[in-house]
């Protein structure tokens, strides 16, 4: 097979349980590496890091000589350039995280240990569990409607919501996404007016949470429109659990096929914050990002045209020798670990700070748990995302 293949192969189903050999394929191949739908793959992480902090490279799909359907609402601030992207942001963190909300994030801790007990409750020798629906995603869920303001009850609506919006977003080279796409903007628009209408309820009944900062916002200068309140508000309920579940889940599957370490983590749990940086690294939950060029642009002697799709490699960037030593290795202690696992540059992860509080309690739970555990199947089945990869079920008998 030839190299502007690549990117076919890496986003093929029959490649999801392993796609490292293709990452090192890309990166022998690159580090710039033209694909037969016209695309360019990038997987180094020196290119990788260049281009996510370069002012040249938008994010916005929107900036594509081929942008896609017309009439597509104005993306959430994750996939906009700056200046925009800039105050959207800031507004978004107003309620979640420091200047403005220095102690949010810090005082979920409690409910976070809180929801992983009870889940914990479920959980005895003998028995046979899946770490994705039996924990791995009622945690994060839980948290997010939590600090949103939505009620839990309502989860089977948006889980049905937010499997249609990723499944839009994911990267499948050379298929026609007509219908992929409408459907995904026809959830992302219920949804966004699912949410808009919950914050409503909260205009001048102000809670605790972080839909009703938003509506109640004094400042007329700081306050999101209706449109991108919803926009905002779909984008946070989304981020703030998908990668989070492929994170916990990714980190039982790694642990579990390393005894050595889990045992080391069991004996030493002062090692869990570096681990969870290696797990984002090793078994990255975010695996490929979309980019355009608003410039020619030279990388690496290659001249990458103004508006063409550049597909951005995170995780083989995060496994490249050039960058790690021993890359392919599952280092817990692993020292120098700037990993991609939250994305660099201007749209670095806005909920990092909730993921790594999230992971570390987790898996510290559950590490107590898995010393007699195994894998009931390996490799688990995975979901179809290719950029958000992860198992889809992971099933362990304790």
């Amino acid at each position: 097979m030839t190299a502007d293949t690549l990117l076919e192969r890496i986003t093929d189903y029959g490649n999801r349980p392993d796609p490292y050999p293709l990452y090192a394929e890309l990166r022998e191949a690159g580090p710039v590496v033209r694909q037969t739908d016209g695309s360019y793959l990038i997987g180094t992480y020196h290119e990788v890091a260049a281009l996510l902090h370069d002012p040249r490279i938008s994010a916005d799909p929107r900036s594509r000589t081929d942008p896609g359907p017309s009439g597509e609402a104005k993306p959430p601030f994750l996939r906009l350039d700056d200046p925009e992207h800039h105050r959207l942001r800031t507004l978004a963190m107003r309620p979640f995280g420091p200047p403005h909300s220095p102690g949010r994030v810090d005082a979920m801790r409690g409910e976070i240990a809180r929801i992983t007990e009870e889940l914990l409750e479920g959980l005895q020798a003998g028995r046979q569990i899946d770490v994705v629906d039996d924990f791995a995603y009622p945690l994060p869920v839980s948290v997010i409607c939590r600090l949103l303001g939505v009620p839990r009850q309502d989860e089977p609506l948006f889980r049905g919501w937010t499997d249609t919006v990723v499944a839009s977003a994911d990267v499948r080279p050379a298929e026609d996404t007509t219908e992929r796409d409408r459907e995904g903007r026809q959830a992302r628009a219920e949804m966004g007016q699912y949410l808009v209408d919950l914050a409503e309820q909260r205009r001048g009944q102000p809670t605790d949470d972080m839909l009703s900062d938003f509506v109640n916002e004094p400042d007329p200068a700081l306050r999101l429109s209706r449109e991108e309140l919803a926009e905002t508000a779909v984008l946070l309920l989304i981020a703030g659990h998908e990668t989070t579940v492929n994170l916990i889940t990714n980190g039982v599957l790694t642990l579990l096929r390393h005894p050595d370490q889990l045992d080391r983590l069991r004996r030493e749990p002062e090692l869990l914050p570096r681990a969870i940086e290696e797990l984002l690294r090793y078994e990255p939950p975010v695996h490929l990002r979309e980019r355009t060029p608003l410039a020619d642009v030279d990388v690496a002697g290659t001249t990458v045209p103004k508006g063409t799709s550049v597909v951005l490699a995170l995780a083989s960037g995060s496994r490249d020798p050039k960058r790690f030593d021993d890359p392919d290795r599952f280092d817990p202690t692993r020292p120098d670990n700037e990993h991609f696992g939250f994305g660099s540059g201007i749209h670095l992860c806005y909920g990092a700070p909730l993921a790594r509080i999230e992971a570390q309690t987790a898996l510290g739970a559950l590490i107590p748990y898995l010393g007699a555990a195994g894998l009931v199947q390996d490799p688990p089945p995975y979901r179809q995302n290719a950029m958000l990869r992860g198992p889809r079920h992971l099933a362990v008998q304790l």
